[in-house]
């Protein structure tokens, strides 16, 4: 398994939870990682982004202001916290790496490894 997603869990709503993908060092070294989720009967969806060299982030807007992306480069993992939470941030969210590419963040396809997603439930 090259990317492992971990720390999903039930929180209420305005709560904060934190998540983690470890990655192989090769993978880490040299991948921009993001962060998508996947809502029951809808799309995936793009949420976080970084870039593997500069550390630059990206966000969708609807979690702007209250998500963090960020990479821990000793523990080769990428972290999201997420903070005031609400219940259409439930879903499972799946942490992703692809060699930089030039192509949109939110490029599903655009993806090379894909972890086996954590289940966030958010209450209301």
């Amino acid at each position: 398994v090259q990317l492992q997603a971990s720390g999903g869990g039930l929180v209420q709503a305005g709560g904060s939870l934190s998540l983690s993908c470890a990655a192989s060092r090769r993978t880490f070294s040299s991948n921009n990682m993001g962060w998508f989720r996947q809502a029951p009967g809808k799309e995936r969806e793009f949420v976080a982004g970084i870039t593997w060299k500069w550390g630059i982030t990206y966000y969708a807007d609807s979690v702007k202001g209250r998500f963090t992306i960020s990479r821990d480069n000793v523990k080769n993992t990428v972290n999201l916290r997420m903070n005031s939470l609400k219940p259409e941030d439930t879903a499972v969210y799946y942490c992703a790496a692809r060699v930089p590419n030039g192509r949109p963040w939110y490029a599903v396809d655009s993806y090379d490894l894909w972890g086996q997603g954590t289940l966030v439930t958010v209450s209301s």
